[in-house]
């Protein structure tokens, strides 16, 4: 597991890197083949008002449980999802909300089920054709085991990378880290830990 955390904050810190290091691309810095579409969109890729509509999916793994007696939550490699929409409130920053879902068994079979929704803040950097976002997401989730249920909140730090196809869709992939606490009234508190890994594709409008 602890492979598991450090690979996820390795790539975390890579994307970060190349979201600061990333700046706007000038219009020398764009090849002279490029049509004229694409030096309008490379230069200037976003302005306050765009938005992207997100579709994604991928894999969840269970990291750690804090709150555990013997640490040892048994769930597998579960799969996952999610809808998100972003509005843009200049060229780098975004607000927009999300709805999520993913599943995961445990070692007797039985089904864990977690559905967070919640609202998300961005900053994006890009350098040509790609786009380098960071975002947080903030909200509640509900959580269902063997008929029990829990409402909680939900927090989720990512970074991507993305590739701009056309002025319509870009591609990228995902690392994202869930935090899920379950503080019950009357109980012990528990929180898990996940990371996600996932690929995505946003329809910009």
């Amino acid at each position: 597991m602890r492979r598991i955390q450090v690979c996820f904050f390795l790539l975390l810190l890579i994307f970060s890197w190349s979201s600061l290091s990333a700046q706007d691309a000038n219009i020398e810095d764009i090849p002279d083949d490029y049509p004229p579409e694409w030096v309008e969109i490379i230069s200037a890729p976003y302005s306050a008002g765009d938005r992207s509509f997100i579709i994604t999916i991928g894999t969840l793994l269970p990291v750690f449980f804090t709150g555990l007696e013997d640490g040892n939550h048994g769930l597998s490699i579960g799969g996952t999802g999610f809808l998100a929409l972003n509005y843009y409130l200049s060229e780098n920053v975004y607000v927009g909300g999300e709805i999520s879902g993913m599943f995961a068994s445990t070692r007797g079979r039985n089904m864990l089920y977690i559905i967070p929704f919640g609202g998300r803040i961005g900053y994006q950097m890009w350098y040509q054709r790609f786009e380098f976002p960071i975002n947080l997401t903030i909200g509640a989730a509900t959580q269902r085991y063997l008929g029990k249920s829990h409402f909680g909140l939900f927090f989720k730090p990512g970074a991507s990378m993305f590739w701009r196809y056309n002025a319509d869709w870009s591609f990228g992939a995902n690392a994202s880290w869930w935090i899920v606490p379950e503080w019950p009234r009357n109980g012990k508190n528990v929180m898990g830990n996940f990371i996600e890994l996932s690929l995505s594709a946003r329809y910009h409008f």
